[in-house]
């Protein structure tokens, strides 16, 4: 699986936020261990002024030496101190408080020397029990260490804040540019094909996509423009001449005997299918197009819902079917009522001619979060999960012979219905049977 944008982001700040701070801390500590390497090489080379190894030297000739050194201007900041055999303190500018070990040692605030808060010490015994302890300071002046410290925080804080505030600029811009591309595609959804994303002319990366984008758009509206074109055309051009030949059939039918008459009658029943199927597109044209969004108005769904229910509750029983209207309280939407209507009417009757005699359907309205729902429920044979797909295409056939009747434009129509409603058309499994389900946007304010 593919991490979301969100994961790889939060990925990337907690792995910069560990990297800065793993940073900040190793350099903190690597600078500290430069200062205490330069310093013991330092009171290494000022203690081998005082007892050069190897040379032996009475008590009072080192304490001259560490007079003179204390006196020096490069060496006047050291502290020397020299004790007998038994750690008695013989001399030096400085009384240490503890006994230190032979090597290296930490000096601290609480080893109490006068004006020295942090630094090092070497010791080592430079002959005849006697024993030579060299120290020096690793802060120019007191509270350095925590000066430091509030420094290194600073900057590698001010390194996140920019970081981050950049990371988040960056973010916004993307989302910023991303909901401007969702906004088109959901305006294209709904039927206005004009919808463009917006150009910055920053020629940016943004840019060049939304060009693309742009393009391909155009090609998109351009190849629809022309397939509905040829099927308007078709269907303006058949609805006319199967207009007058229907016509003629039934002036035909009116002079004929009775054996022909049947003949003539089954001859119109194919001209008012095809007609329908004619008037049907057409009508879904006239949808796409986005013009009807005009006669938009306040509909109470729940009302338009009992309405059909008690209209086509006769049509059902007389096809041995039950009908069942399930509604509460109102469900207020803003569409055309006419063009719902049609769409319920077109979803019962798709239920009442796909069910055996027998079969219970549900019509019901509600509203469900944000979504004023309409449900058209049976529990006949149902669809195919693999078949829905199919059934919502135009011209869509589940049976492959094609000897029922009907043209496959039924529930494109509804789609076409709710697209311009800015709503969803879904089937689902009724177990058994199958839902058909209308979800509409509710008001905005309710």
């Amino acid at each position: 699986m593919k991490p979301s944008l969100r994961a790889l982001t939060v990925g990337f700040v907690t792995a910069f936020l560990v990297a800065t701070a793993g940073t900040g801390l190793a350099t903190y500590r690597l600078t500290l261990g430069t200062i205490d390497r330069l310093v013991d090489r330092r009171i290494e080379n000022v203690s081998a002024l005082v007892a050069a190894d190897g040379r032996r030297a009475t008590a009072p000739l080192l304490l001259a030496r560490i007079a003179a050194l204390a006196r020096r201007r490069d060496t006047g900041d050291i502290g020397f101190q020299l004790t007998d055999a038994a750690g008695g303190r013989l001399g030096g500018n400085v009384t240490l408080a503890r006994r230190f070990a032979p090597g290296y040692a930490d000096v601290r605030r609480r080893d109490r020397i006068q004006g020295l808060s942090a630094g090092r010490a070497f010791t080592r015994p430079v002959g005849d029990g006697l024993t030579l302890t060299t120290i020096a300071e690793t802060e120019p002046f007191d509270g350095y260490r925590g000066a430091r410290q509030y420094i290194y925080l600073l900057g590698y804080a001010l390194i996140v804040v920019i970081v981050l505030g950049g990371l988040i600029a960056f973010g916004q811009t993307i989302a910023r540019r991303f909901a401007e591309t969702r906004l088109t595609v959901e305006a294209i959804i709904a039927g206005d094909m004009q919808r463009r994303v917006a150009v910055t002319g920053s020629a940016d990366e943004f840019d060049r996509q939304a060009h693309a984008f742009n393009r391909m758009l155009d090609r998109i509206a351009e190849l629809m423009e022309g397939l509905r074109n040829v099927s308007n055309d078709v269907a303006h051009d058949l609805r006319t001449p199967l207009a007058r030949l229907r016509s003629r059939l039934a002036t035909i039918a009116t002079r004929a005997d009775d054996r022909m008459r049947d003949d003539v009658e089954q001859a119109i029943g194919e001209c008012d299918a095809i007609l329908g199927m004619v008037g049907a597109m057409l009508r879904i044209a006239e949808i796409e197009s986005g013009r009807r969004t005009a006669g938009f108005t306040r509909v109470d769904l729940a009302a338009l819902v009992a309405e059909i229910g008690e209209a086509m509750a006769p049509v059902a029983e007389d096809g041995g079917r039950d009908l069942v209207v399930a509604v509460g309280g109102p469900v207020p939407i803003t569409g055309d009522p006419r063009l719902i209507e049609q769409a319920l009417l077109n979803g019962v009757e798709n239920a009442l001619r796909h069910t055996p005699a027998g079969t219970r359907i549900t019509l019901g309205a509600a509203i469900e979060g944000d979504r004023a729902m309409v449900t058209i429920g049976d529990d006949g044979p149902g669809i195919a999960a693999d078949q829905r797909a199919l059934a919502l295409r135009r011209f869509g056939r589940l049976e492959a012979s094609r000897n029922r009747p009907g043209h496959g434009l039924g529930l494109p129509l509804i789609a076409a219905i709710m697209r311009l409603h800015g709503g969803d058309l879904y089937l689902e499994d009724g177990e058994p049977g199958l839902v058909l389900g209308l979800a509409f946007p509710c008001d905005a304010d309710d």
